[in-house]
């Protein structure tokens, strides 16, 4: 099953944030806009669960 994950951060925490995700989940291309502010940014990433077996954590109960 295929979501979006929006996150909306200062743009000194967006590399971190995206590895993180990455490592969490199976991620596409993350997309950045500025807040209307213009203080931070609003990351948006398509992503998809990983297969449990690339996964450890993750168990059936779950």
């Amino acid at each position: 099953m295929t979501f979006e994950i929006r996150v909306i951060c200062q743009p000194d925490d967006s590399d971190r944030i995206r590895q993180a995700l990455a490592a969490a989940f199976e991620t596409g291309a993350v997309r950045r806009y500025p807040t209307r502010d213009g203080k931070r940014l609003r990351l948006y990433v398509t992503a998809d669960h990983r297969e449990s077996s690339t996964n450890p954590t993750h168990t059936e109960s779950e």
